[in-house]
């Protein structure tokens, strides 16, 4: 019962195999070059060696013929004592028969790797007469010389010398063929060994190396899989490799802003939930009261539904900022980026609130150490964006109804401006004055508490317009590392 649970599990895994994955094709391309290196190395040492060693003896003969019919026929101060010792050297180097007769008779020798032995003196007459019918060959060659010819297991080649110095010569030279079929056996038997082994470690080196490679893409792919699902506190380890390495660290940034933008998504739904609440319910509200009390009194029932009608024009404008917004995010709204003074326009601005100055009292001033601030940026989006904060610092400021708008650098010598408008928080009224908080306007819209006085006009304020004004207000370049929305040129 258990081998057959064992052989089903075996054909499972078989049939579950992935012949696609990279640890398996690594293997595969590792292992089959082990193949192909071993099948080469069979060729050579086996089928081809034959071939191989008579070509490389038909090369040795031809460069040893040209060295000596050179220096025969090329140098003036020819020796022929010198010819004889260099003949001598080069014959028992190469193992050679050499023969070498002037063509006017006053030399003629024959030098064999072995002279001076027993067994040389013996075989002297046959290799005397067997060079003595090569140079024979030679002399009667229209083209001064014979092509490499094979006889008797000798390789044998002569060629005619020809000289302005000195008479010709012809010189023949004769090289034994070693049989290799007994070398040949020998290798394959050492083959077998080498090639299995080699196969061996090449199919454990092959799985070793796929397995290392393959390990951290593994868990690369396990944690994406987390963070598919929501779960962005994963961070991704490359192992030992540096384009892995390089993945992950993406992967790890992608999962923290991928964290970020999901915070930010968070609040924006939570804020819109809240403005999108306060005017509904200000709107049920005056409608039952017009109903159930203010029905039958003109001056009353006019009261409520202006206050429905303002309440129903702030959802028209939330619901507008959230069209805005997904404009911007999927590209449908493009930013008209141009240069201009970022404090002119901000003093422009404040001349629309003359209005409030008049009627409420309101005192609206512009803090600014530097003549001209000159930014790169979306002009109206970036007005839009100020504006939203001087109408938040009018509904949720104190009383004293002085408004200061204060254009300074984000951080010492970072070049980024940022305008900033105090809007302490209602709920610290009753504990004495706030403290301005200051900050780049995104942060300062999110500290703008919408809560109010229950004896004040019902007022609500647009989180999402802030959050598709963070959008608009993004130069399209932001210097690296800051969260600035405009960056100088």
């Amino acid at each position: 019962m258990k081998l057959r649970q064992a052989l089903d599990n075996c054909r499972t895994k078989i049939r579950n195999f992935d012949t696609n994955s990279l640890r398996f094709k690594l293997w595969a391309y590792f292992f089959l070059f082990a193949v192909c290196l071993m099948a080469a190395l069979w060729l050579l040492q086996t089928i081809f060696l034959q071939p191989y060693y008579q070509n490389m003896k038909k090369k040795e003969i031809l460069r040893i013929a040209h060295a000596l019919s050179t220096d025969y026929s090329q140098s003036e101060d020819f020796d022929l004592d010198d010819l004889i010792i260099e003949i001598s050297t080069t014959a028992y180097k190469n193992d050679m028969w050499i023969f070498f007769q002037i063509s006017d008779g006053s030399s003629s020798f024959l030098i064999t790797p072995d002279m001076g032995s027993s067994s040389a003196f013996k075989k002297f007459p046959e290799a005397m007469d067997f060079m003595g019918i090569v140079a024979q060959m030679v002399t009667e060659s229209p083209s001064g010389s014979i092509p490499i010819i094979t006889k008797n297991d000798r390789m044998n080649y002569g060629l005619n010398i020809e000289s302005e110095y000195r008479p010709n010569a012809v010189l023949c030279i004769s090289t034994p063929l070693t049989p290799v079929e007994s070398t040949i056996n020998i290798l394959a038997s050492q083959l077998i060994i080498v090639t299995a082994a080699s196969l061996f470690l090449a199919c454990v080196l092959s799985l070793w190396i796929s397995g290392r490679v393959t390990r951290p893409i593994f868990a690369i792919t396990r944690k994406a899989g987390k963070l598919a699902v929501g779960e962005y506190s994963v961070t991704f380890d490359g192992g030992h490799y540096s384009e892995i390495q390089d993945l992950a660290s993406t992967l790890t940034y992608t999962a923290a802003e991928l964290a970020k933008a999901d915070d930010l998504q968070k609040d924006l739904i939570a804020n819109v939930s809240h403005d999108l609440r306060t005017p509904l319910t200000m709107v049920k509200s005056y409608a039952e009261m017009i109903r159930d009390l203010s029905g039958d009194n003109p001056q009353k029932r006019n009261a409520h539904l202006q206050v429905i009608i303002d309440e129903a024009d702030r959802l028209n404008l939330l619901v507008n900022d959230l069209l805005l917004l997904s404009k911007m995010q999927s590209g449908v709204e493009t930013m008209q980026v141009s240069r201009f003074d970022l404090k002119e326009s901000v003093s422009s601005l404040l001349n629309t609130y003359a209005i409030l100055e008049e009627q409420d009292g309101y005192r609206f001033r512009l803090l600014c150490q530097e003549e001209t601030v000159m930014v790169e940026g979306d002009e109206n989006r970036l007005k839009q964006v100020i504006s939203n904060l001087l109408n938040n610092a009018v509904r949720y400021g104190e009383d004293g109804r002085d408004i200061t708008v204060t254009l300074e650098p984000l951080r010492p010598g970072s070049g980024l401006w940022s305008p900033s408008v105090p809007v302490p928080d209602r709920r610290q009224r009753r504990r004495g004055p706030a403290p301005a908080q200051k900050g780049d306007l995104l942060q300062l819209c999110a500290s703008a508490s919408p809560t109010r006085d229950p004896a004040s006009p019902p007022r609500s304020w647009s989180t999402s317009g802030t959050a598709t004004i963070k959008s608009a207000a993004r130069a399209p370049a932001p210097c690296p590392g800051d969260p600035g929305w405009v960056c100088p040129s």
